[in-house]
């Protein structure tokens, strides 16, 4: 069974938008570097309100400027609004050219896991940490069922572990610990690379 919203802004309707208009969720994934949760996933609504649509024909048809100046328009979209345009863009384009404007087909259309995988690697905008996690919200919180999921859901926590406000907190604070504890040893934070040290930290262990 889908979760009707997905908890991971501030706003109801945001919260609603991003569990029941796939674009909205696809956007909010591609905002969803370089700021908080909260304002990567508030952002789908927002650019709703300021162009009209989500469509995803709509946006790759829109003049670049215009969705610039959208996303520009105070208070910025993303920290990198310009960029973050161009993002969106390009996604839009490739969910109209590749599954004809209709992007629940990504996973509707999925012979199983690994397959899904593959289609939402092969989106702009998305690495392999934000495929990852894209999985699991769908399998764990919009009830994606495709044989051999299991192959490509993480082990380490990821937004498909949200269900509450309160988890995201959760979520977020284990997660800034991890890369605390990475930089004070100078590695490089690669997302829950270490999953014996994700599980420890997922458990709360010190």
């Amino acid at each position: 069974m889908a979760d009707s919203a997905l908890h991971y802004t501030d706003d109801d309707g945001a919260n609603r938008l991003n569990a029941t208009n796939p674009m909205a969720l696809l956007i909010g994934f591609v905002l969803d570097q370089q700021v908080p949760v909260q304002k990567a996933f508030s952002g789908p609504m927002v650019l709703q309100q300021r162009i009209g649509t989500l469509d995803a024909q709509r946006i790759a048809d829109m003049p670049l400027d215009q969705l610039e100046a959208a996303f520009k328009e105070r208070p910025a979209l993303h920290r990198f609004p310009g960029a973050m345009a161009k993002r969106v863009q390009a996604l839009a384009a490739a969910v109209a050219a590749d599954y004809g404007d209709d992007p629940s087909r990504i996973w509707t259309d999925a012979a199983d896991g690994p397959d899904l995988a593959r289609r939402i690697g092969a989106l702009p905008g998305f690495g392999e940490m934000k495929v990852r996690s894209l999985v699991a919200v769908l399998g764990k919180r919009l009830g994606v069922r495709l044989p051999a999921m299991d192959e490509v859901m993480p082990a380490y926590p990821t937004l498909g572990d949200v269900d509450s406000a309160a988890s995201l907190e959760e979520y977020q604070a284990k997660k800034r610990a991890y890369k605390a504890k990475l930089r004070e040893s100078g590695e490089k934070f690669e997302p829950w690379a270490d999953q014996k040290e994700a599980t420890s930290y997922a458990k709360g262990a010190k």
